[in-house]
């Protein structure tokens, strides 16, 4: 067994690992100098507040509206209200299971309105952004 000190968040764990081969544990080796103890834990830094939600502005009449395709965290809104877009510009860019999503620009227009903020969570269908 091998033990190495691992910090994650800024707190210290000791652990230890096995190394295992064909199915079965490697054969030890004789015994290593006593690891020095791991340093003690750090208080883990205190999470963000979440942004505040942004209030959804009314869908422009005659707009197209983007949905998102699947929950997640918006992580870049890259266009404002008034912009012209051309079909498959990235709007948004929206962060799930650990991916950055970008979502398109279906058709040529103008941003009508953006309908939420960096940092917003939104679930699968809610409306990012109004095109006209």
């Amino acid at each position: 067994m091998k033990k190495f000190n691992i910090t994650v968040n800024g707190v210290s764990y000791e652990v230890e690992v096995e190394e295992i081969k064909d199915g079965a544990p490697v054969q030890a080796r004789p015994a290593a100098p006593a690891p020095k103890p791991a340093a003690a834990p750090v208080a883990a830094p205190k999470p963000a507040a979440a942004p505040k939600p942004v209030a959804a502005p009314a869908a422009a009449t005659g707009a197209t509206t983007i949905e998102a395709p699947l929950p997640g965290n918006v992580w870049k809104v890259l266009v404002k209200e008034g912009q012209e877009v051309k079909e498959g510009d990235v709007l948004i860019i929206l962060e799930a299971m650990k991916m950055e999503n970008e979502i398109y620009a279906p058709a040529n227009g103008t941003i009508a309105a953006v309908h939420v903020a960096e940092g917003a969570s939104v679930n699968g269908g809610d409306v990012l952004v109004s095109l006209k």
